[in-house]
């Protein structure tokens, strides 16, 4: 049988699961039916233009789309093996016996057998293992670029956030630093940029929904800084965060948006009173990593509870309301999240400072939820004040924070009643509270990681105004793509096929200068 005949037999049977499979890679979020969850009423919806050759009815989504990955933690050059160490240490150290004469006769068979049998055992495998790495570096970096590409381009966010861990250590230097960063931008998020120096300084500035800047916040990516970003707090320094904020954007750092409005121009509307204005929905991206104490750089600390204050002085309104972007999670009882409260400490020879942490502390949490989702100057408790995301436990996690409304109005309340009057449970044992109009609560969501061995997850959060209700609604919902070992295995068959097929060509095209060749020599032979 002809080589080229069993080759094309092969790509004929291979390449029907191969198309089935790559477009059900790069169509998932299709296949899947990921969206963003859609506003409730129409008047508080607007409309979203049909993509080309889709149905041109028009389909009513949330005016805030917020798509929000965690963790991606990038690797690089500091997890391969030492390039100065040598491929063969085994075999090495033999030469080098030989060479200066250490090396006894009689010994010489069992070094010979030692040497050999190091480098079968142990060399071999951890070269192996380094090109391994190197592969799966420079796959994940598609990977994650995957994910990124196929969520944007189906379900058009407005806005996009990473929580935090962008890299993968806080310990690396400013070469590795900066070669990592450079892969984020330029592999993982190809075409996207950061958000612009101007718009992170200008301290809570304001923004319409709809006007013509808001399409540039599609390509934007809000970066919020992670422990392995810039440490934890009893490892953080000025050095970290600098570097952090010239390749990612500020640590703290907040924005408003503004409802427009239809009787008063967008230019004007900041300038009117304060209770006359639309509703609006800020962002507030917070450095949680140095809330709690005790911290190594102090002024960085205080920096960042001044920047927290700033935002619980500022007077509420009822029909506003925050999206908290942290890192973090607030705290929260064991058992209701993957990751329990967990706190450890430096030595006091090293600072003292916090080393590692799983929740912010009860305080903090406590802090955050009072004041940045608490109730309104005046006025009692109201739903939708707002949502808080955040990264850190990879398995991702949704709760609900929630207090009852007595705890507000009582003013006779003991400090330690305030400390204990938030409590937290999983969101989906939660409706009871959702829909207890004697409860004030905030969802806060973990997301699951990115990362290809936590299944490339992505959330898909939704924010509209509520006319009837006078108040902010969100809603949330995730795509996934699987784990990294589904992306590799696709691309893997396609190149199995793509193979297969360009060897076919060959072989039939030698084969068949073979085939005239043979009849030419044939011809010859029987002329002569």
């Amino acid at each position: 049988m002809r080589a080229s005949t069993v080759l094309f037999a092969l790509f004929r049977f291979l390449i029907p699961p191969a198309i089935i499979f790559t477009l059900l890679i790069y169509l998932y979020p299709s296949v899947q039916g990921c969206a963003f969850p859609v506003a409730k009423r129409a008047e508080t919806s607007c409309l979203l233009e049909p993509k080309k050759g889709q149905n041109a009815a028009p389909k009513l989504v949330a005016p805030f789309r917020l798509l929000a990955l965690g963790d991606p933690q990038l690797e690089g050059d500091t997890s391969l093996p030492d390039p100065k160490q040598p491929w063969f240490p085994s075999l090495l150290g033999l030469k080098e016996r030989v060479y200066n004469g250490s090396l006894e006769l009689a010994d010489a068979p069992g070094a010979v057998n030692g040497a050999l049998k190091g480098a079968l055992l142990e060399d071999i495998p951890r070269v192996l293992q380094s090109y391994r790495k190197r592969l799966d570096l420079f796959g994940n970096d598609y990977y994650l670029a995957h994910i990124y590409r196929s969520i944007r381009w189906w379900t058009q966010p407005t806005h996009t956030v990473v929580l935090g861990d962008l890299l993968g250590s806080q310990w690396i230097d400013d070469g590795e630093f900066a070669r990592r960063s450079d892969r984020f931008w330029k592999k993982v998020f190809r075409g996207a940029e950061k958000v612009p120096e101007e718009v992170m300084n200008q301290g809570g500035g304001l923004q319409i929904i709809g006007d013509l800047d808001w399409k540039a916040w599609e390509n934007r990516i809000i970066n919020v800084a992670g422990n392995h970003d810039i440490g934890y707090a009893g490892d953080i320094d000025s050095h970290r965060i600098s570097r952090f904020e010239s390749a990612f954007g500020k640590t703290n750092w907040d924005i408003r948006f503004q409802l427009p409005s239809n009787n008063t121009p967008s230019s004007t509307t900041s300038s009117l009173p304060f209770e006359s204005r639309p509703a609006e929905l800020q962002l507030v991206i917070l450095n949680s990593m140095n809330l709690d104490s005790p911290a190594w750089d102090t002024e960085q600390q205080s920096q960042t509870h001044a920047f927290l204050n700033a935002h619980i002085q500022r007077p509420q309104r009822a029909q506003d309301a925050t999206v908290l972007l942290t890192h973090i999670p607030l705290h929260k009882a064991k058992g209701i999240c993957v990751d329990s409260t967990f706190f450890d400490y430096f030595p006091p020879e090293q600072g003292g400072g916090i080393r590692e942490q799983n929740h912010l502390s009860a305080d903090g949490s406590r802090i955050i939820l009072s004041g940045l989702f608490g109730p309104a100057d005046g006025e009692a408790p109201v739903k939708g004040r707002g949502i808080v995301l955040n990264g850190h436990d990879h398995e991702g996690c949704d709760v609900y924070h929630y207090r009852s409304v007595p705890d507000y109005v009582d003013e006779g309340h003991e400090d330690g009643d305030e400390e204990m009057a938030w409590q937290a449970s999983h969101y989906g044992f939660a409706y009871p509270l959702v829909n207890n109009a004697d409860v004030h609560g905030v969802r806060e969501i973990t997301m699951r990681s990115m990362m290809g061995s936590y299944g490339g997850y992505a959330g898909l959060v939704s924010a509209w105004f509520d006319d009837e209700a006078g108040e902010w609604r969100f809603d949330f919902a995730t795509c996934m793509l699987g784990v990294q070992h589904i992306w590799w295995a696709c691309h893997v068959l396609d190149l199995v096929v793509l193979g297969l097929g360009l060897m076919g060509v060959v072989a039939y095209a030698r084969e068949e200068w073979l085939d005239r060749r043979g009849r030419k020599d044939g011809v010859k032979l029987k002329t002569n």
